[in-house]
């Protein structure tokens, strides 16, 4: 072990793993292989993130980017082996990238706010992309995002040529409208017609949200972590009474929901 590592060294360290001699679980692995992988890791960044807002505890934030920068470092080596693209590629992109849709740094164009910084870097992104449509502009929305933050990425798009309800009041409204379609597909008792006014219901929720400048992601992630808080504790108060929670009933269990409700 050295006191010190570069990311020369961390390469190096990737090399070796992938080598004929090196791990036998890292040398097998591709693209497709580590994909999940870097999904999971990039979530755990997110949670040490939670954390050190929460906490002040940055120890996972830490742990949790090097293990995104593994990911990164993986992959490109991966592409290197395949004779597609390396690191070197990886990083000058990314750099070439970063100038460009900074002129107001790098180059001669003025952005004095944050909004300007975000609107001039949304007209060069179109620029690169050769988007010449809003939908194209929709359609490169990754679909592997969660759908709220893909939906409301998409609803963003619509709403900046005016395609979009006039206020709150008017996206709230469809709400009531999409739900009573639910409610009617329900009755009917056609799958595919409630999956397809379920999946209406939900966007319209993410549009209200973002009316009120809400994230929806993170107010299901809100309303789940509480969820899961009230029910450690109905849990926890059955077992001082000496119960188990599938020998109680459904009003036992509302009850002492009904007390946490008001306590949490």
């Amino acid at each position: 072990m050295k006191s010190a590592y570069s990311f020369e060294d961390f390469e190096e360290i990737i090399r070796r793993l992938r080598a004929k001699d090196g791990c036998p679980w890292d040398r097998v692995q591709t693209h497709e292989s580590l994909r999940d992988c870097m999904i999971e890791e990039a979530y755990e960044v997110v949670d040490g993130i939670d954390t050190y807002r929460d906490c002040g505890d940055d120890t996972n934030l830490c742990e949790e980017l090097g293990d995104v920068l593994l990911q990164v470092v993986m992959h490109a080596r991966i592409a290197e082996e395949e004779g597609r693209f390396s690191m070197e590629d990886v990083l000058r992109g990314i750099s070439e990238k970063m100038i460009r849709r900074h002129p107001h740094v790098f180059g001669s164009e003025n952005a004095d706010t944050p909004e300007q910084v975000l609107e001039n870097w949304e007209d060069i992104k179109k620029q690169e992309k050769h988007e010449e449509t809003v939908t194209e502009g929709m359609r490169r929305v990754a679909k592997s995002l969660p759908a709220n933050i893909r939906a409301a990425k998409v609803q963003k798009k619509a709403a900046k040529v005016g395609f979009d309800f006039a206020d709150y009041r008017e996206a709230a409204d469809k709400i009531e409208e999409e739900l009573q379609e639910v409610m009617e597909a329900v009755k009917k008792g056609k799958k595919s017609e409630i999956f397809e006014e379920f999946g209406d219901l939900m966007f319209s929720a993410v549009n209200s949200s973002r009316f009120l400048d809400i994230n929806a992601e993170n107010t299901l992630t809100n309303a789940t972590e509480k969820f899961i808080n009230r029910f450690e504790y109905i849990e926890e108060k059955a077992v001082t009474k000496g119960f188990e929670l599938k020998d109680m009933s459904i009003q036992q269990m509302d009850a002492l929901w009904n007390e946490i409700k008001h306590l949490y």
